[in-house]
């Protein structure tokens, strides 16, 4: 019986190869020749600024530098299912970066997740996002990258274990998953939301953080933007089935972009932070505003009616109903820790000391965010000037947290319960 077993298993691994190699065979891509690093004066100072904004709207410092390292050097481990990654420098330094990579080799990275050296890149650099963006905005991105300050800085090996780190395997990935397509305008959609989906689908990858995956780390066909968790945080819906107490209209997803708060649903925290302040922080109004456009489309703004007013007073009112009988630890905990700065008797919500009802932490299917913040707070430059919360992790046991995070849900949301909360609590504790 042992012998069938591993001669099924050998039978099974040799076709995966096999397969993998067909795959391989036709996606194969040649190397392409080294360039000289061209001058920066090569490139005019409105196609670098071009690519400095476009840069940021895809976040591309958050991959690609290291903490305490040189911009764009690289170094920075992505935790996936398979093993971590770490980032590639990205700056023109000539052995370390891209200095010797053409236009074409860096389009084909791009569009195609193919490396000067014909690599298939691993898919956790989003290639199946960024193949939608226009030859304009790739020629402007590249001219940015070229024209930063080369950094030798050699990344750390990738811990992707055999037979996963084959780059064959990577092809087969592609011939399962990937459809290369350039971005098509919806002719029966305005100009707003074709600018909107242009970015949120291509550049910006929305959907890389917002979607579930399958076991293979695709993202799942037909969810799209459906919520995930993503790197100890859980990013939320942007459909219909967000649990916000109150939709997300057009002009609450336009202030959160561009503050990262809003009085009906809460503050960027952990990597939404960084998206909305040192990613699109520099793009026009006109792109944020978009984006806006966009998503209200996606989240079915007008198709949830509710009464903001009436929405607000429920929350306060369940908040106070369960506070008269609930004495657990939990709500003493709330009212030592939190409730100073978080009641809200006078029915006014305010973005600087969010309404806990209304927050969007609290309602969420998923405890990581509300486990988070009550760790490690907001920092002074996380979230919209005047925002700043203390964190509990030094204070407060995994047990407390777990209590408190139970509390709030039980006293603020009318959603169901969360549970193994402390083992949450431990995760998020230790990053894992």
């Amino acid at each position: 019986m042992l012998k069938k077993i591993l001669t099924g298993l050998l039978l099974s691994l040799a076709l995966l190869i096999v397969a993998a190699l067909a795959a391989y065979l036709y996606y194969w891509r040649p190397a392409l020749a080294p360039i000289d690093p061209p001058a920066a004066t090569a490139f005019s100072p409105q196609v670098v600024e071009t690519g400095r904004i476009l840069a940021g709207m895809g976040n591309c410092a958050a991959c690609h530098t290291a903490q305490g390292g040189a911009d764009y050097a690289g170094g920075h481990g992505l935790a996936t299912p398979f093993g971590t990654i770490y980032a590639t420098n990205i700056t023109p330094d000539r052995q370390t970066g891209i200095g010797r990579w053409s236009l074409a080799a860096f389009q084909r990275a791009m569009r195609e997740g193919v490396g000067r050296d014909g690599a298939h890149l691993y898919p956790v650099f989003p290639y199946i996002h960024f193949n939608l963006v226009s030859d304009a905005d790739l020629t402007a991105l590249y001219a940015y990258f070229m024209t930063r300050p080369p950094v030798y800085a050699v990344a750390p090996a990738n811990s992707v274990p055999f037979p996963l780190n084959l780059r064959p395997l990577q092809a087969g990935w592609k011939l399962l998953f990937f459809k290369p397509a350039s971005y098509q305008l919806d002719p029966a959609q305005g100009l707003d939301w074709n600018r909107g989906r242009y970015l949120a689908e291509g550049l910006a990858h929305c959907a890389a953080c917002h979607t579930p995956r399958n076991a293979l780390g695709a993202e799942l066909a037909g969810s799209a933007y459906l919520g995930a968790s993503i790197d100890h945080w859980y990013a939320p819906a942007l459909t219909s089935a967000n649990t916000a107490p109150l939709p997300w209209t057009q002009d609450e997803l336009y202030a959160f972009l561009r503050t990262g708060a809003t009085a009906l649903h809460g503050v960027a925290a952990g990597p939404m932070s960084a998206v909305v302040h040192e990613g699109m922080g520099a793009s026009p109004d006109s792109d944020i505003r978009a984006l806006a456009t966009y998503f209200a489309g996606v989240a079915g703004v007008g198709q949830r009616q509710v009464d903001t007013d009436t929405v607000v007073k429920a929350g306060i009112q369940r908040s106070q109903r369960v506070s008269l009988v609930d004495n657990d630890r939990g709500a003493s905990l709330y009212v030592a820790a939190c409730a100073s700065c978080h009641s809200n008797s006078d029915g006014r919500p305010v973005a600087l000391r969010p309404e806990l009802s209304l927050n969007s932490a609290v309602s969420a299917p998923d405890p990581a965010n509300l486990i988070q913040v009550i760790l490690h707070g907001i920092g002074k430059d996380e979230a919209m000037s005047g925002v700043l919360m203390p964190g509990f992790a030094a204070s407060l046991t995994d047990n407390d947290v777990a209590q408190l995070a139970a509390y709030l849900r039980r006293s603020r949301s009318p959603q169901p319960a969360w549970t193994n909360l402390e083992a949450a609590v431990a995760r998020a504790r230790a990053g894992k």
